[in-house]
């Protein structure tokens, strides 16, 4: 197709704008979605407390929440780092494996279990209010 006049293109301008902005714009969620998904999430933050003091983590006893009381000095919003006990930057999921196989002496989850999502949900949930910083030591 060649555009010969100025105001063909004018016209093929405002049609694919026209096309594009009407697939742009987002879902819209109602309120009962919302509010199902803050109680989603709620149940897995609860999950995350569960895992976070469960001495089966691990196969010394030492539970996560000795270290941590409350997920104090984790600070998930500062992830990614860089951490010295692993001698590079590493997400969340990767520290909290450090320390699943350290000093909880136990078996490493892969990032997609439900049981490290729960953990860092939780982890996560109380920091929430704190600003992102990633990087930050």
């Amino acid at each position: 197709m060649c555009i010969k006049k100025p105001w063909q293109f004018n016209v093929l301008w405002l049609t694919l704008s026209a096309l594009v902005s009407a697939t742009a714009y987002a879902d819209e969620f109602t309120k009962a979605d919302l509010d199902r998904w803050q109680a989603e999430y709620l149940t897995v933050v609860k999950q995350g407390r569960e895992v976070f003091t469960d001495p089966n983590l691990g196969k010394n006893g030492v539970v996560c929440a000795q270290c941590h009381p409350n997920g104090a000095n984790t600070h998930p919003e500062t992830y990614p780092k860089f951490q010295q006990q692993l001698g590079k930057v590493v997400p969340l999921w990767e520290m909290i494996n450090w320390c699943i196989r350290n000093p909880l002496e136990g078996q490493e989850l892969s990032a997609d279990d439900p049981k490290m999502i729960a953990l860092q949900a939780y982890i996560t949930h109380e920091r929430r209010g704190v600003n992102l910083a990633p990087g930050k030591h």
